[in-house]
């Protein structure tokens, strides 16, 4: 749920709050950019133990020319940066299709000489064949392997922490009930891997991990509804106020809605020309 790495504690204030005010609270927070910090004492999130903003980050310093794909807020490439400070790529570039968060993205990186791109998240991505020796992607919607593949120069890697299958479903069959199988399984590694294969790429490394997540208010539960849209699509306060009435109920009562998040740590290279 966050970018790298931070502890949070719950605050113990927000028992003593009614329904209506930590709603309100929780639709009212601005939902640009992939920071989370606003969840500080209010959610937590086991982190995966392989580091990923990290280990981007000393991939970069050894790197020639880099694209961060889907950058969000360009949060998480930012931390990356400042790890492989001095060093880095000659080159930068990311990819954002979301009108907000290219503004803010290209706010928070420009000064650190990366051109952010305005580009729809399944469009071609609008670099020459063989630009970059690394592609980078936190989170991606749905990795567009033809396209990683092709932008990738010979030899070059890429190196990315995908969202796994049935993450953080607990929380969205709350909300809309059992979902099917098909559902439930789509992002498992074993599909991407065959994916990146199949686009001419080599999995060097496939890592998964499932973390417990704690929401301690139902603010949380709104914000992060409202934030990752695509948990629970077209949500909206008024739509589930049933739902979320009964679930603050649940918190207040029995402590924090627990649910898991999956991830896997995805590393690829594009064979080098014999």
């Amino acid at each position: 749920m966050t970018p790298d790495p931070r502890s949070w504690t719950m605050d113990p204030m927000a028992r003593s709050r009614t329904f209506e005010e930590l709603v309100a609270e929780g639709a009212a927070v601005p939902t640009e950019g992939w920071d989370f910090s606003w969840f500080a004492g209010r959610a937590t999130e086991e982190r995966p133990q392989w580091g990923y903003a990290r280990s981007a980050g000393e991939r970069l310093a050894r790197a020639e020319a880099a694209l961060d794909v889907q950058t969000g807020g360009g949060e998480v490439l930012g931390f990356a940066l400042e790890q492989a400070a001095p060093d880095g790529p000659a080159l930068l570039a990311a990819t954002e299709g979301w009108p907000p968060n290219v503004a803010k993205a290209a706010a928070l990186l420009g000064p650190r000489g990366v051109v952010v791109v305005a580009a729809p998240e399944d469009a071609p991505l609008p670099f020459a064949v063989g630009a970059f020796d690394l592609v980078l992607s936190r989170h991606p919607v749905t990795p567009h392997w033809p396209e990683i593949a092709r932008v990738l120069r010979p030899g070059g890697t890429y190196f990315a922490q995908h969202v796994g299958p049935a993450s953080v479903f607990e929380l969205v069959e709350y909300f809309l009930g059992p979902l099917p199988e098909a559902v439930r399984g789509a992002r498992h590694p074993d599909r991407e891997s065959a994916g990146a294969l199949a686009a001419g790429l080599e999995v060097e490394e496939m890592r998964t991990a499932r973390l417990r997540m704690e929401f301690h208010d139902i603010a949380a539960v709104v914000h992060f509804l409202r934030k990752v849209v695509w948990m629970v699509p077209g949500f909206t306060v008024e739509a589930y106020e049933d739902r979320l009435r009964a679930l603050h109920e649940k918190i207040t009562a029995d402590g924090p809605f627990v649910a898991h998040s999956t991830r896997h740590l995805f590393v690829a290279r594009k064979p080098a020309v014999a």
